[in-house]
This record gives structure tokens, C-alpha cells and sequence, in this order.
């Protein structure tokens, strides 16, 4: 954080988030529905995860991204929602600098990541629908480990230079952030330096380094769409849509709030809905994802029921087991 300049200003050491203040009412149910939406992603994003990595059959390009996919909103969620309950049981709204500024690196590090994830799975849809023939030579196991490594790393590096840009703002007061997370627009309203050389190299590195994915996932999309409608048969289309249906769900809810709330001119109405659509991107968009597909794949379907067979299974040994230990002793 840069030094403040004048003799009467003193640096900000700590920001109070002022999150749901305008409804005391319902703080409790606030808290109980966040825990239960907490609760259930990082239990649908895990299973997900888990199903990935230990059924055979779904060691393919598709859901070695969606296995990342759900490896970063779990992450995602516990980012920004912790923090939300713990502010909503206690009452405590007061967060570190440091905290802050760190909260924002980690939060801005996977949305970026998660713009380059959704365009490798855009990718990888195209060449099934569009180039079958060719799918199995280019989407290799190498380089779809390419794909996701990159996405990791681009997420990393954007992160990085903007959160750099932040740490050389000066806060001076005031310290309340009207937001429930440490997000850029927020930290800028309240910094006491000059923001608009920052908010114009910000605005230039969001071009460059997400404006290239959501054209490739735009490009895809429209692409798989005009291969789709040209598939004579109706069930050859409805295949055919089925295989990128969950995914174009995932995409279309992600680039929807994010450009409402990043894009679009900051009039009364929209700061005012500014939480609830940030709410839409930051904690129901990784409940979504999990459950979107896994009720829409039938892979993922069948990977579960395998896996619910094997556990019902081995508690059935076990029960056995048990039972003939008892005899044995008896």
C-alpha cells in the first residue's frame, strides 16, 4: 500500500465490509441459507471432482476440464462465502488490509482462470460436434493438460498485475466498503489516490486477457449451433445438443452477471443491484455448476450410480463381516 501523502492523512489498516447491513431482519436467514448453498456446493463440486478422478470412464478431455472446473469453484466459494457467515454470526464486518487485498487476488486469480477454463471446454465441444473426425488427434491427453495448465496460469498472472495496481493505491479513509466482498470497483471508490490511470490499465488487461476467450466461447458456440441445425434428423440434433447443453447453461449464466455487473454503466438501478447480481456469479454459479451437470450428463449419472452400487456394496460386506465376527464369538 503506498505511503499517504499530507500531514493529516493516515493510512487505512483495516476496511469494514458493510455486506447485507440494510436488512437487520435477516441476518439469521441470510446466514442459514448461505451455509446450506456453502454446504451443498462444496459437497456436489467434490463429488464431481472425485467421480473424475476415480471412474475410468471419465478420463476424457471433457471432464478432466469439468474436474478442474469443479477443483476451482470449490475454491471459489470458499473464498468469499466463510467470511460472509462469519460476518452474519458474529456481526463483525471489520477485515485487514492484507486480508483484503489478498481476498481480491485469490477471487480475481479464478475468475480469470475460470473465463480460460470455460473457453478450453468450449473448444473441446466444437472439435466433437464440428471436427469428430479429427477430435481424438487434437484434443490428446497432453494437450488438454496444455489447456488447463494455461488457464491456471493466465488466471495467476492477470490477477496478479491488477492486485499489484491496487497495492500502490493509498486508503486514507473512509474505510467501509458497500459491498459483501473486497472486489476492484468497491477498493477504488474508496481509495483516496487518483483511480483513473489504474481503472484504465485495469480496464485494457480485462481486454487482453479475457476479451480472447470469450470470443473463442462465442466463436464455438456459434459454430456448434449452425452444425447442429444442419443434422437432418431431429434426434441427431437433440444428441447433438445434449453433449453442450450443460456447458452453454454454465457459460451463458457466468458472462451474464459479470457483464452486468463489470460492463455495464453504473446507473442508480444497476449499483443498487450490483450485490444481488455479484451474489449470482460469486456463490450460486458454483451450486449451479455441479448440479447442472450432473442431472443433465448422463456419464456423470452413471458414474455416480457405479459409485453408490460400490459403497452400498462394501457396507454390505462390512455388515457381513460384522455378523460373522459376532458368531464366531458367540
Amino acid at each position: 500500500m503506498a505511503d499517504a501523502e499530507g500531514g493529516n492523512q493516515t493510512s487505512v489498516t483495516e476496511f469494514i465490509l458493510l455486506g447485507f447491513r440494510n436488512t437487520p431482519e435477516l441476518q439469521t436467514l441470510l446466514f442459514l441459507l448461505f451455509l446450506v448453498i456453502y454446504i451443498m456446493t462444496m459437497a456436489g463440486n467434490i463429488l464431481i471432482l472425485v467421480l473424475v478422478v476415480a471412474d475410468q470412464h471419465l478420463h476424457t478431455p471433457m471432464y478432466l476440464f469439468l474436474g478442474n472446473l469443479s477443483c476451482l469453484e470449490t475454491c471459489y466459494s470458499s473464498t468469499i462465502l466463510p467470511r460472509v457467515l462469519a460476518s452474519l454470526l458474529t456481526g463483525d464486518r471489520t477485515i485487514s488490509f492484507y486480508a483484503c487485498v489478498i481476498q481480491y487476488y485469490i477471487f480475481g486469480f479464478l475468475a480469470a482462470t475460470e473465463c480460460y477454463l470455460l473457453a478450453a471446454m468450449s473448444y473441446d465441444r466444437y472439435l466433437a460436434i464440428c471436427k469428430p473426425l479429427h477430435y481424438t488427434i487434437i484434443m490428446h491427453g497432453r494437450f488438454c493438460l496444455q489447456l488447463a495448465a494455461e488457464s491456471w496460469v493466465s488466471g495467476l498472472l492477470a490477477s496478479s498485475i491488477v492486485t499489484g495496481m491496487i497495492l500502490q493505491l493509498t486508503f486514507c479513509g473512509p474505510n467501509e466498503i458497500d459491498h459483501f466482498f473486497c472486489d476492484f470497483n468497491p477498493l477504488l471508490n474508496i481509495s483516496c489516490s487518483d483511480t483513473r490511470l489504474v481503472e484504465l490499465l485495469a480496464s485494457t488487461l480485462s481486454f487482453i486477457f479475457t476479451l480472447p476467450p470469450f470470443l473463442l466461447t462465442v466463436t464455438s458456440y456459434v459454430c456448434i449451433i449452425f452444425a447442429i441445425l444442419q443434422i437432418p434428423s431431429t434426434t441427431g440434433r437433440q444428441k447433438a445438443f445434449s453433449t453442450c447443453s450443460s456447458h452453454l447453461i454454465v457459460v451463458t449464466i457466468f458472462y451474464w452477471t459479470i457483464t452486468i455487473v463489470y460492463v455495464l454503466p453504473k446507473n442508480d438501478t444497476l449499483r443498487d443491484l450490483n450485490k444481488v447480481f455479484s451474489l449470482l456469479y460469486t456463490v450460486l454459479t458454483p451450486l449451479v455448476n455441479p448440479l447442472i451437470y450432473s442431472l443433465r450428463n448422463k456419464e456423470v449419472k452413471e458414474a455416480l450410480r457405479k459409485a453408490l452400487s460400490k459403497f452400498m456394496d462394501f457396507r454390505r460386506i462390512q455388515a457381513i463381516q460384522a455378523n460373522l465376527c459376532k458368531i464366531n464369538q458367540n
